[in-house]
């Protein structure tokens, strides 16, 4: 047997200690350090750190990335976000998007992430410039990212008003986007933006993705009716359903039955704790919910949850470091995960939401995992630290590669 690399002295998030072998891109074997029957070209110590499948980011905006100073967003809230963003649509540049998302992908490379799905803003104001700026980013980075740019088309679809975005859709798949969202919850018609972009999506035989549910009122129905739609007509589609915190103010009783209904439709939810702690529930001081879905009852029903970051430092989230161990914290206290919850979701949910197919530290799976300087699995989650070893294909992944053309 041969390997490109063999990766010695790493620590499982089980604690055992193991070499592993990767051969033209993929795991060939783990196993007890020192006993490798590998002989490898070369040979890169992990020094015991921690070593996890490699993060996917599943919900990311990086046209918006590092808005934050530019864009005022005075209620703190969704809809302010919104209405900040749309006046200064006009004053961002094509470079100056590529840049600021390039600059996202890196930093989020640093911290361990090897694939990345990020909603494109598709709208009349906008046209395609954000589409046409992250397809560039994720041809620049394609050596060292996986990004699929996810087609975020603006409110409404439905009625006569939405003939003009259906047509701007239709543009957005013809330049080769990769995945079809939008936002159910802020259309005049709910139920019928859901059948709209789940149709889309079976047509275009794109994956789905849909802010779902984004606001605290517990007659938002949109992740319920899409698994409603797709058991009642047998659909067999790759499908995500991102944020649906109005799920948590649901009684206990109605959320076990719907995710009960997620889990027969084959939908994944992506938990995105950061912006939705940060956009939900302004003003109430008194028993403020979590804002947060509900992850354990989910789980329980069978439910694949990941878990993103969803805005980076813009007026969406103005915090954010790129860095899924920050949400693995946040899943921890605000969620009540266990550590070994919250990575799951960071990296095999995730890539699970993303790319429909399980990934895990095992041989077979592609050589892409993350190395992290910490004694245990919970001191990395809790330390967050820097300097971790990115290995993407077998490769481990520098700046000097990062910034090759």
């Amino acid at each position: 047997m041969t390997s490109s690399t063999l990766f010695t002295n790493a620590q499982l998030i089980d604690g055992s200690i193991v070499d592993v072998a990767t051969d033209h891109g993929t795991i060939a074997w783990i196993g007890p350090t020192g006993s490798s029957p590998v002989v490898s070209n070369q040979k890169v110590n992990l020094n015991g750190y921690v070593l996890s499948s490699s993060f996917v980011e599943p919900h990311a905006h990086l046209d918006k990335a590092f808005l934050a100073d530019r864009i005022s967003n005075p209620a703190g809230d969704l809809m302010g976000a919104i209405r900040g963003l749309e006046q200064v649509r006009g004053t961002i540049t094509h470079e100056d998007l590529v840049e600021r998302a390039t600059r996202a992908v890196n930093l989020m490379s640093q911290n361990g992430v090897t694939s990345i799905r990020t909603h494109a803003d598709t709208t009349i104001s906008g046209g395609l410039s954000s589409v046409h700026a992250l397809l560039e980013v994720k041809k620049n980075c394609a050596h060292f990212m996986d990004i699929q740019v996810a087609m975020l088309l603006e409110w409404p679809v439905t009625g006569t008003a939405g003939k003009e975005r259906q047509a701007l859709a239709r543009d957005a798949i013809s330049v080769g986007v990769d995945v079809i969202g939008g936002c159910p919850h802020l259309d005049p018609d709910p139920r019928g933006a859901v059948e709209y972009l789940l149709s889309l999506a079976i047509d275009a035989q794109l994956p789905l993705d849909l802010h779902a549910d984004e606001n605290m009122r517990s007659d938002s129905s949109d992740l319920e009716h899409l698994a409603d739609v797709v058991i009642r007509d047998g659909v067999s589609h790759q499908m995500n359903a991102s944020h649906c915190v109005s799920l948590s103010t649901r009684s206990e009783n109605d959320i076990d039955r719907i995710a009960a209904k997620v889990a027969t439709a084959g939908i994944t939810v992506t938990a995105l704790p950061q912006t939705n702690l940060f956009l939900q529930e302004r003003g109430v001081s008194t028993n403020p919910a979590r804002a947060i879905a509900p992850i354990h009852r989910l789980q329980q029903a069978g439910v694949v949850v990941a878990a993103g970051a969803d805005n980076l430092q813009d007026p969406f989230n103005l915090v954010g470091r790129g860095d899924p161990l920050e949400i693995a914290s946040l899943l921890m206290i605000s969620a009540h995960s266990t550590a070994y919850q919250a990575i799951q979701m960071i990296s095999s949910n995730s890539h699970k939401a993303v790319h429909g197919l399980n990934s895990s530290m095992a041989v077979g799976e592609p050589a892409n995992f993350t190395a992290i300087p910490a004694t245990n699995l919970r001191e990395s989650i809790a330390m967050g630290p820097p300097d971790r070893i990115v290995v993407y294909g077998g490769v481990v992944i520098d700046n000097q590669i990062r910034n090759r053309k």
